[in-house]
């Protein structure tokens, strides 16, 4: 609160009363009279600075000093910039943190008549009484003070006043001007100094919190940040592009392709935003996405930033932002046959290995979750597992999705998503020839960039799953057999579940456990006649049905208990031939099949050529 001049007479002899009589003048400031009160309250001496004992030793304040050195180095030079008129008016100024201790003065402190070495002292209201420090303090305003209203009577001889600097609502320090008292003093020049400082504090925390949470960012991020002024000098690169500077001082030192970098079309305030880039040096290429932009002074070009990623970081990081990486581990998986346990164990073999391989066998037999374990178990399970679905749709939309695009906004394929991962192929037998013979192709010999001729080579485990006999189709010539050498370097047979009878307690004791544990709801088991139940029917399904049996019978059971009627089994899908001359009953077949091909094809015991004849023949 900026107030007039007053009559300092009138001020004195408000204070004589107050401390002879203990009677509070109606003309003195509210603010003040209750700080006034408060000291009588405290019996708070009102001699000088001398008596005040609240003091930093001198390590506490050196590195009091050290910790606010920031602010500090910002308050000198804003100073100096006004030494002159500090000297000139015989002004004093101190700079207080938020608990109140002095950090440091300015010219010549008003008080140092009294004590010889102020800072790290503490001046609240309990140590030194009321002062302009107090009251901006309490109230959280600038205000002037005059002589007489201050405790001190040392400090009558001058006028104070004193602003809080606030960033975020938060108070973080206080800045106190103290001047004489002079009729020729300009006060408003003064007090308007007092709130532009303030202002420029204020502005420049606000500035600084933000350049620290901004450095930290582009430090962390996973990208190459370089600005550049308009000689080509860096001004500010991260950790990351210093480690390819290699100690040089210009990009044009270090990488021999410099001209063909848009750094001179920014300057000439043109932006490249997400160019794919090649980057070359003495000893290796970057490929990167890069973006160059102007930096605008006064609507005049003065710099340059550069942000460019490799794009394998940057694939490997969008990977795992978008969740592709393994949800199973091997042991997710459960049994105690020796055919599982004899699966578990090569899997967990190979996984170390850098073969690919092919999982197979009927559908829902688990090869999904075998394929996230094997990833899981290898060297390569903090890269990414990217899963594709394979089918035999337009063979444009499936290179787009293997290999990307580049019209337009440039468009990552999974192929390169999974460099340095797995790449799970489900379902592989759907996969056409022609894709097929592509894909096999850029996996042995990489692809070659169009325009800079550079061979980029995928360094890529290829899991495949298959639901049919992938021989049989290779030798039919209705599978790529260019693509089958590449994925065969070693072959995992998954067992139906009708061949390991002994596993579907513990299979379904398991889904009961992860149901309970994902839904943070109390465990159940099966009673004797439930698995009885279980273990008497054959599962076409294998695991994926009775997974979905178990789990609709997790919610439909009240109790901890789940008896045989709480289960619904899946109604008697054995068949005649009747389906071959029967539309209603292959139609039949095809919804117990869940319109699932491959597993339609092994409840009927035919081939999937087969049945695409006879979905053919009734119209589907």
């Amino acid at each position: 609160m900026i107030r007039e001049r007053r009559n300092k007479e009138k001020l004195a002899s408000y204070y004589k009363k107050f401390m002879e009589e203990g009677i509070i003048d109606h003309n003195v400031h509210p603010w003040v009279a209750e700080s006034w009160q408060r000291c009588r309250a405290m019996y708070l001496p009102n001699g000088d600075m001398a008596r005040v004992n609240n003091k930093m030793s001198k390590e506490e304040t050196a590195e009091h000093r050290k910790m606010h050195e920031l602010v500090v180095r910002y308050v000198d030079g804003l100073y100096e910039q006004n030494k002159q008129h500090f000297n000139t008016h015989n002004l004093s100024m101190l700079l207080i943190d938020e608990n109140g201790y002095i950090i440091k003065n300015y010219a010549m402190p008003f008080f140092q008549r009294a004590i010889d070495n102020i800072q790290g002292m503490r001046v609240l209201e309990e140590d030194i009484g009321t002062s302009s420090i107090c009251i901006a303090r309490e109230h959280n305003v600038p205000f002037l003070m005059f002589g007489p209203e201050i405790w001190l009577k040392d400090s009558h001889s001058g006028d104070a006043c004193s602003a809080p600097i606030c960033v975020n609502g938060k108070l973080r320090y206080i800045i106190s001007f103290f001047f004489l008292d002079h009729d020729d003093l300009p006060y408003d020049l003064l007090l308007s100094l007092l709130l532009t400082m303030k202002y420029a504090i204020e502005t420049h925390l606000s500035m600084m919190e933000y350049w620290t949470v901004s450095k930290i960012m582009v430090e962390q991020l996973p990208v190459t940040v370089y600005w550049i002024d308009k000689n080509g000098g860096i001004r500010y690169c991260n950790e990351s592009g210093r480690k390819r500077l290699e100690g040089k001082d210009k990009l044009e030192d270090v990488f021999l392709n410099h001209e063909h970098i848009p750094i001179k079309k920014a300057l000439q305030g043109v932006s490249t935003q997400r160019r794919e880039i090649t980057w070359i040096n003495q000893d290796r290429t970057y490929e990167d996405i890069t973006t160059v932009m102007p930096i605008k002074v006064c609507s005049e070009v003065e710099s340059a930033l550069v942000l460019t990623m490799s794009i394998e970081d940057l694939k490997t990081t969008l990977a795992h932002a978008t969740g592709y990486s393994s949800r199973y581990s091997l042991y997710s998986m459960v049994g105690e046959t020796t055919e599982f346990r004899a699966l578990q164990h090569k899997a967990s073999r190979i996984s170390r290995t850098s073969y690919n391989i092919l999982l197979q066998g009927e559908p829902g037999t688990g090869k999904q979750r075998l394929a996230h374990g094997i990833h899981q178990a290898s060297n390569r399970a903090a890269s990414p597992l990217i899963v594709v679905r394979c089918n035999n749709g337009p063979i444009e939309e499936l290179e787009k999705e293997f290999f990307g695009r580049t019209d337009g906004e440039p468009v990552s394929g999974k192929l390169e998503l999974s460099i340095g991962g797995t790449l799970f192929l489900d379902e592989v037998e759907k996969m056409p020839v022609e894709m097929g013979d592509k894909l096999a192709d850029a996996l042995i010999h990489g692809i070659t960039n169009k325009e800079t001729g550079v061979n980029k080579k995928f360094n890529v485990r290829v899991i495949a799953a298959c639901d049919s006999n992938l021989n049989r189709l290779t030798d039919k010539g209705l599978f790529s057999r260019n693509l089958h050498e590449v994925i065969t370097d070693t072959t995992i047979c998954v067992l139906p579940l009708r061949e390991r009878v002994k596993d579907i307690e513990v299979i379904a004791d398991h889904i009961l456990a992860e149901m309970s544990a994902q839904h943070n709801l109390p465990p159940k088991k099966l009673s004797d006649a439930a698995v009885k139940l279980l273990l008497n029917y054959t599962w076409p399904g294998n695991i994926k049905q009775l997974q979905g049996v178990i789990e609709q019978a997790f919610f439909h059971t009240p109790g901890s208990v789940i008896e045989e009627e709480n289960i619904k089994m899946p109604s008697d899908n054995t068949l005649e031939k009747s389906w071959k001359y029967d539309k209603e009953a292959f139609i039949a077949a095809w919804k117990a099949a869940g319109g699932n091909i491959s597993k339609l094809a092994n409840m009927l015991a035919v081939s999937r050529v087969t049945l695409y004849r006879y979905l053919k023949k009734y119209g589907f």
